[in-house]
């Protein structure tokens, strides 16, 4: 596949590929979304989510999905960071489970760290990433880290060192969820559509519910 991050696996892999003013963010919520009927059995095991499965087992899901436009209108950039909160149906108290946040319109929580480190995410890339469209950046090894600190972000990025993940429209993406990642301003004109899918076999506890696709 000629991509130097493919061969770190398990960090990092792709099984699925096929051939200032605060600067403003596009971000579409797909979750629950009945317009978006047809992404659900996109995202069944024996398509895209064949790759999340493989790592999860068969119970694997989609549990959150998010539509991220690039554009000369809409851009910005991404520090290093880890994703550490999933996106739930509704507020419960639960030990364990906070702080709270809405994201993009989205409930969210941060859950034990354990759940996020049994989760994969994939990133569907709609239109082609080369290096001057803001490709995904991600620190290799870094989700084995546990939950990084902020203040200690910088170490661990140059302990792993960065790998950049290209793409052609159409490819995909699967990592594990806590690997430290980040990404620059596009630096050309058109879109950098990506449709961000996480993935878990993990059932939430008491009265908390995946939001879901």
């Amino acid at each position: 596949m000629g991509r130097p991050a493919c061969t770190a696996r398990p960090p990092l892999f792709c099984p699925h590929s096929r051939r200032s003013p605060r600067p403003r963010r596009r971000i579409r919520p797909v979750c629950g979304c009945m317009a978006y009927t047809g992404l659900t059995k996109l995202l069944a095991l024996p398509l895209l989510g064949a790759g999340a499965a493989e790592r999860l087992g068969h119970r694997a899901r989609p549990v959150r999905a998010i539509l991220f436009d690039k554009s000369s209108a809409t851009n910005w950039s991404l520090g290093w960071h880890q994703d550490r909160t999933i996106a739930v149906r509704a507020r419960a108290d639960v030990p364990g489970y906070g702080p709270w946040s809405i994201k993009a319109g989205m409930q969210h929580v941060e859950p034990p760290f354990s759940l996020i480190e049994r989760m994969v995410t994939i990133r569907i890339h709609l239109d082609p990433v080369p290096h001057d469209n803001a490709p995904l950046l991600v620190a290799p090894g870094s989700h084995r880290f546990g939950r990084v600190a902020d203040p200690a972000l910088a170490e661990i990025v140059a302990r792993c060192g960065t790998a950049i993940c290209l793409a052609d429209r159409g490819d995909v993406w699967i990592y594990a969820t806590p690997i430290l990642h980040a990404s620059a301003a596009a630096a050309r004109g058109g879109h950098r559509r990506v449709l961000q899918v996480d993935f878990s076999a993990d059932r939430l506890p008491f009265e908390l519910e995946w939001l879901g696709i």
